[in-house]
């Protein structure tokens, strides 16, 4: 499991470095003002679509489902239900595609109710519209993802959403060029555009590539195996983009102060670096391995995974969360303060970081124990959760966000997230129990406390050498602020081999480990 879960976190790594150059760009091309908040809420609106279909929701649903029918009803009647699958979600996204154009103008006015009465509401309904083509290649891109990561195929899965932050990249480096040229909005509307055409990239990858057909033959039906998987599938789609549904509900309450969405957005884009790397393989490995465990009704096996599901959980996403919270500033700064993006904009962002760090754990706990709900086919308690935390989230932003600005909205966020974390907590102690062994027990605690050791250590060394480096060259600063954060994760990571936790001879032999035969099949 855990070379698997480091084949996807290091496809979703990539990503997210791509999608970091991806947004500095968006920074300097329309910085933090109207039409910035116009782009990234209709951004927001598609982003939350993809992660439903793309980022384990749809999975999380569909591995399960496809592995019974597979020991069931053999290879044939798999491909079979593959099929009826694929050509029903694809021909439900692209009449879903055709309605949301129609109906974007009241769409965006409920998303952003503060962008009503202004030109922004008209420049994020063109934005939308463009992007919305995108929707209808997610379905069979999720699809085809989902059936290959259920077969033990991670490596094509975890590497083809790169495609979509290279097209962008590609054609934001351009505009940036021509700036001069472009003003803000017909740039927000090219890079709109492309959007669209990075969903026709990815999905060509997939069906382009070698190997035997996997969902054939392609056809819509809505037969009583069909509407049995939707009515699973749906809530643990919901379920498994809490994040999301949460800066949703913030960017509500945000739309009504300037900047404010912009803001939010990139403060979050840093915390999705973190929560991608776990959270991502978390559903994309962990659905499959508890499945199979639970199948074949191995209770050892379903300790291991959980165990160790929750200690790759909490061993990255505390240390990360000290370093957001320790490092906001200057982070934000090196990534975003060029072009039209200001100081102002930078110390904003910071602000919001820092709150919105206190819930990375939480979302990572989330994505840790949400599959063993979903393995055991229950995508009703997630989803209730999360609608819980997002109901939460929004009632908080009303009154934070009135006091504190878009800090307050952050705050809100991160306290929705962890309403969700503590619920699903509480519900899968009192359903199933969760099977954690004596191994995690002992690791959890040492993880922590060489998280606060590293933190500790990073904020004493960053009060004094940053201040010296105020007035330096920008190159120079990026590269005390990455000897900073590599000595932090050496820190750490001396830290847990001086505990016993781990090794590099047992990271090697992880790396090591082959695919057991069943997966390959």
């Amino acid at each position: 499991m855990i070379r698997s879960f480091l084949t996807v976190s290091t496809g979703t790594l990539a990503s997210r470095l791509l999608g970091f150059a991806r947004d500095s760009i968006i920074a300097a091309l329309l910085g933090a003002g109207p039409v910035a908040d116009a782009f990234l809420a209709a951004f927001q609106l598609v982003n939350v679509a993809r992660r439903l279909l793309t980022e384990g929701g749809l999975n999380a649903a569909l591995v399960p489902a496809w592995l019974r029918v597979r020991d069931t009803g053999g290879a044939v009647a798999a491909a079979a239900f593959a099929g009826r699958v694929l050509g029903t979600i694809t021909t439900a996204l692209i009449a879903a595609t055709a309605v949301l154009a129609l109906l974007m103008p009241l769409v965006i006015t409920v998303l952003a109710p503060g962008f009503s009465g202004h030109e922004t509401l008209q420049i994020a309904v063109d934005d939308a519209r463009l992007m919305l083509p995108y929707l209808a290649f997610a379905g069979p891109v999720t699809v085809l993802m989902s059936l290959l990561n259920a077969q033990g195929r991670f490596a094509l899965t975890a590497f083809s959403p790169l495609l979509f932050n290279i097209a962008l990249i590609a054609v934001m480096t351009v505009l940036l060029l021509l700036r001069r040229r472009q003003d803000a909005t017909g740039a927000a509307e090219i890079i709109a555009a492309t959007v669209a055409i990075a969903g026709l990239l990815q999905l060509s990858m997939l069906v382009l590539r070698r190997g035997d057909a996997i969902a054939t033959p392609l056809r819509v039906s809505f037969d009583a195996e069909i509407r049995g998987f939707l009515a699973k599938a749906i809530p643990g789609m919901v379920a498994t983009s809490g994040p999301q549904l949460l800066m949703v509900a913030g960017v509500i309450i945000a739309s009504t102060s300037p900047s404010a969405v912009s803001w939010l957005y990139f403060a979050n884009r840093l915390i999705e670096l973190p929560l991608g790397i776990v959270g991502v393989a978390m559903g994309t490995v962990l659905i499959p391995e508890l499945t199979r465990a639970l199948r074949s009704d191995d209770r050892t096996a379903v300790a291991y995974a959980e165990s160790r599901g929750l200690e790759l959980a909490v061993g990255l996403a505390l240390p990360a969360m000290l370093g957001l919270m320790v490092l906001s500033e200057p982070v934000v700064r090196l990534l975003f303060e060029h072009g039209a993006f200001t100081a102002a904009d930078t110390n904003a962002t910071a602000q919001a970081l820092t709150w919105l760090a206190l819930a990375l754990p939480a979302h990572v706990l989330v994505k840790a124990l949400s599959p063993a709900f979903f393995a055991r086919e229950d995508t009703l308690t997630p989803l209730l959760a999360t609608l819980k935390g997002v109901v939460l989230a929004l009632a908080l932003a009303v009154v934070l966000g009135h006091f504190f600005g878009s800090g307050g909205i952050a705050a809100a966020i991160a306290l929705g997230a962890w309403s969700t974390a503590v619920t699903l907590i509480r519900r899968g102690a009192e359903t199933f129990g969760f099977s954690i062994d004596a191994d995690a027990r002992q690791r959890l605690p040492r993880m922590a406390a060489g998280a606060l050791a590293m933190g500790a250590l990073l904020w004493l060394t960053t009060r004094f050498v940053l201040p010296l480096a105020a007035g330096a060259h920008g190159l120079t600063q990026a590269a005390i602020l990455a000897i900073l954060i590599a000595g932090g994760i050496a820190v750490y990571g001396l830290f847990l081999r001086l505990s016993g936790i781990t090794g590099w001879r047992e990271a090697v032999n992880a790396l090591r480990q082959k695919t057991p035969a069943d997966l390959r099949e």
